[in-house]
């Protein structure tokens, strides 16, 4: 499935997502400590990693790209999540 949707649709998919579909890569371990060593050892290589996350697979849920309309539709219409409509004082900042 994540093939399908990178084929007909790259830009839907984070590009380091993308690459390590693309790339095989897939992190396994017999226990979480050994996930841990070997997700730092796969996915920080270039120094930038500060937390790594590692979850069994079993454990993943996914949204279907089909149905992207009914899940993320609704969040268009709450606008005060998206606070525009307002000034924001000079004091505060950069926000």
């Amino acid at each position: 499935m994540a093939r399908a949707l990178i084929a007909s649709a790259p830009e839907a998919m984070h590009p380091v997502t993308r690459e390590i579909i693309l790339g095989g890569a897939r992190a396994t371990a017999a226990d979480a400590t050994l996930a841990l060593h070997a997700a730092r050892d796969l996915y920080t290589r270039r120094g930038e990693g500060i937390s790594i996350w590692v979850v069994p697979s079993n454990a993943i849920t996914a949204s279907d790209p089909a149905e992207k309309g009914m899940m993320f539709e609704p969040a268009a219409s709450k606008i005060y999540r998206h606070p525009t409509f307002y000034e924001v004082p000079e004091e505060v900042g950069h926000m």
